[in-house]
């Protein structure tokens, strides 16, 4: 029996790493895209642009580790292009790997900014190598621009003001993070930018721009104002890596293209599951919404339980998980659990400092965000995994408020 694993992410890592640990022995091939083994992405925008940050980026494990240890065969440097579920094939650089079981564990791609192409200076950040000429950016003072006000582009206006820098956010919508959080939080993490001496443009578009030998040198604004840059940062989200998959007859996501799959992650074509960033998958505790999350902790729980379906779907259980994620902007820690889809939604700033939103979904909390608040978060994550009614959520609320 052959396991294959497509995406050397922390989802297929943590695939590969379930079968071995639940007494798989077969053969498991590992898929990359990139060259290197599987690392972590998450200090990526966080303390990897720090001053006293790491100076590069290390894997989990290293490539003698995958193969001695965990007995995986490597293939990276080059993307799968292809999949044939009726052979159960898949296809890399003119190769094919056959699998018994598959994971599709391929992330997504950071968006690039349209027009950026050849111009230095313009980044995503998404990989090792954009984290890399990111930090290089700053260690030489440059005058920052992001664009999108999402919580990577965020992190790295953050880490510019550590440094002393200039720092611009452009926002195309009026109150930053709506769809991720809700207007009304989305207006508290506005105002820690500001406090923290970051310039938030928003409302606003851009529309190209400036560059002199093909270096940035500017970001050009709908209202026709140039901001001047040495780095632009384009946190303009991303787009689940699926164009392997056309044809293929995996389930795609008629709005962004991801893997479409229920509450076990398998996508309904024999021996085929997905997880982490990729995958669109039910979630019972949501009343089966279909949730793809670009969190550390999903991609984990999720890729482990990828490889255990997969290799034993008839063991298969559903994952009801309570979303979390967290992000530190201005020495501020923002954290957040469950979803923000819903009927209402209560702010609080308590007396001992901080920010507190609960939401409400019929007569129950379906989520909580919190800032400077770490005590409570995993609270409020319990309430949401045992249906807590609204009343007691509040209740809650009103006495950690004191």
């Amino acid at each position: 029996m052959a396991l294959v694993v497509v995406g050397a992410s922390l989802a297929g890592l943590r695939a590969v790493e379930a079968a071995r640990r639940d007494g798989y022995r077969g053969r498991i091939v590992l898929i990359g895209a990139e060259d290197h083994p599987p690392y972590d992405r998450l200090p990526l925008s966080k303390a990897f642009l720090d001053v006293e940050g790491p100076e590069k980026v290390e894997p989990f494990h290293g490539e003698t580790a995958l193969r001695d240890e965990l007995g995986v065969e490597l293939m990276l440097g080059a993307p799968a292009d292809g999949l044939d579920t009726a052979a159960r094939e898949v296809a890399v650089a003119g190769k094919t790997v056959p699998y018994d079981a598959l994971v599709i564990a391929t992330g997504a791609t950071a968006r690039r900014l349209p027009g950026s192409e050849g111009i230095a200076g313009v980044h995503a950040l998404r990989t090792a190598e954009d984290a890399l000429a990111v930090r290089a950016a700053l260690d030489n003072g440059a005058r920052t621009v992001v664009i999108g006000a999402g919580f990577i582009g965020s992190e790295v206006a953050a880490a510019a003001r550590k440094r002393g820098l200039t720092a611009t956010i452009v926002e195309a919508l009026d109150v930053p993070l709506t769809r991720s959080v809700g207007a009304e939080a989305g207006a508290m993490c506005a105002s820690l930018h500001r406090e923290a001496g970051t310039e938030l443009r928003l409302s606003t578009k851009v529309t190209g721009l400036e560059s002199d030998g093909g270096v940035v040198t500017g970001v050009r604004l709908s209202d026709g104002e140039v901001l001047p840059a040495d780095l632009v940062v384009a946190g303009i989200g991303v787009v689940p890596a699926t164009g392997w998959l056309s044809g293929s007859g995996v389930p795609l996501h008629e709005g962004d293209g991801g893997v479409v799959c229920d509450a076990t992650l398998a996508t309904g074509v024999p021996g085929v599951y997905a997880a982490g960033d990729v995958a669109h998958a039910a979630n019972p505790l949501f009343d089966g919404e279909l949730m793809r999350l670009e969190h550390w902790t999903n991609a984990a729980e999720q890729g482990a339980a990828a490889a255990r379906h997969a290799l034993a779907p008839e063991s298969a259980r559903a994952l009801a998980p309570v979303p979390y994620f967290w992000s530190d902007w201005y020495d501020h820690r923002i954290q957040f659990v469950g979803t923000p889809r819903a009927d209402e939604v209560v702010t609080a700033v308590p007396a001992s400092g901080g920010f507190t939103a609960l939401y409400r979904r019929g007569d129950r909390i379906v989520g909580a965000l919190t800032v400077d608040r770490p005590r409570e978060i995993m609270k409020y994550r319990r309430h949401i995994a045992g249906r807590a009614p609204w009343p007691e959520a509040l209740a809650f609320a009103a006495e950690t408020a004191a």
